[in-house]
């Protein structure tokens, strides 16, 4: 995976070479390769000018002045200073949609999602084998002495990844007796690997959700109580001479980790009926989350890597079969089965508790709120909270 890390980066585009998006975008393949790109794109194929270009998932983020290419502003998204992948670099940000081009003649999409599935069960799991393998093995090339991290709860998920760099030490964020952290230490003592707890306090939890909020833009309880512990974990790490935090986002979205997609039927989460239907819908909300968790990723101090969302492991598991996916209460059916050689069996089988909820950021700011006189009684009460707090 050559194009992960560029030997010759251009500053303007980060995740792949230019040489590698122009052939995507000339094909049309929405995942030719790496872990997802953005940037300014100089000479695209058949057409004038530069373009802004993001990837099919959105695994970067992209921003443009909101204003850019109204006529009356004069202002072309590709111009510098109109366009950045940190959205505090701009007056009034809006993200580039994830599968597009931005240029000065407005906004198009350049890639889809792949829909030729479902294959049959045992090539189907072999592809997610052979990809996890080829995946997972690019991410102990590029670990190094002090330089990369794991972000750990303890699940099948962060297991397989930190087992792929087993010298990495782990990092984990929670308040006292969370779940989340007596999951991790007792999967890392499984493991033997080195777990590095950090626990969160109140004042930790109101200093976050401030840095969190100013990265991401985001001020509502979801968002926030999921970005909270991911950033205080990524910041222990980086106080420890990190800067590269391995996470295990997306498995849950591309292998069917939810209870939505296990049985989606009657469900209003979801508007599919299958769960086939159902997983493409959770992987359509791939961008969102990402967007969120790398940029409080990046304000942390650490540049994140995601090697479950390689574009191998993509196709792999759009490919898969429902019941490979979820079936009989099961759910990442087929991510479990080629964890078995590469985790314990308690680590493979775990079962993990939404991230607000296993580190108890969702209760303490339910806490904290009502603390501040923000009843439950009260309709969003954390949510009016929040905006309380942050316009302090």
């Amino acid at each position: 995976m050559a194009d992960a890390f560029p030997s010759d980066p251009d500053p303007d585009l980060r995740g792949a070479s230019p040489d590698r998006v122009r052939d995507a975008l000339r094909d049309g393949d929405p995942l030719p390769g790496g872990r997802g790109f953005a940037g300014l794109l100089r000479d695209p194929p058949d057409r004038e000018g530069p373009v802004l270009v993001r990837d099919v998932l959105g695994r970067q983020p992209l921003f443009v002045e909101r204003e850019a290419g109204d006529p009356a502003t004069g202002l072309d998204p590709t111009d510098p200073g109109a366009w950045s992948f940190d959205r505090t670099d701009l007056d009034d940000p809006e993200s580039v949609p994830a599968g597009s081009l931005t240029s000065s003649t407005g906004t198009e999409r350049a890639w889809s999602l792949p829909d030729d599935g479902p294959v049959d069960p045992g090539p189907g799991q072999a592809a997610v084998d052979e990809a996890l393998d080829a995946a997972l093995g690019d991410l102990d090339a590029e670990g190094g002495e002090n330089a990369l991290a794991v972000a750990f709860s303890g699940g099948v998920d962060s297991g397989v990844v930190a087992a792929a760099v087993p010298d990495a030490p782990c990092y984990v964020a929670g308040f006292d007796g969370c779940h989340d952290v007596a999951a991790a230490r007792e999967a890392a003592a499984a493991m033997e690997l080195d777990l590095r707890v950090v626990e969160i306090t109140h004042d930790d939890l109101v200093r976050a959700v401030r840095e969190v909020a100013a990265a991401t833009g985001r001020r509502n309880p979801m968002d926030v109580a999921i970005a909270v512990p991911l950033y205080l974990a990524a910041e222990a790490a980086a106080a420890d001479g990190i800067d590269r935090l391995a996470v295990g986002q997306g498995a849950d979205e591309l292998f069917g980790g939810y209870s939505k997609v296990a049985d989606p039927v009657g469900d209003d989460r979801v508007a599919a009926e299958t769960v086939r239907g159902a997983r493409t819908e959770t992987v359509r909300s791939l961008p969102d989350q990402l967007e969120r968790d790398v940029l409080a990723l990046r304000a942390a101090g650490v540049e994140p890597v995601a090697p479950l969302l390689d574009d191998r492991i993509v196709a792999a598991a759009l490919a898969l079969p429902g019941e490979l996916l979820a079936s009989d209460g099961d759910r990442k059916i087929a991510l479990r089965r080629a964890a078995a050689e590469r985790v314990p069996e308690s680590v493979r089988t775990a079962d993990k508790k939404a991230v607000q909820y296993g580190t108890y950021v969702s209760r303490e700011l339910d806490r904290l709120a009502r603390r501040a006189g923000f009843k439950r009684r009260m309709d969003d009460h954390v949510g009016q909270y929040l905006d309380a707090l942050l316009s302090e």
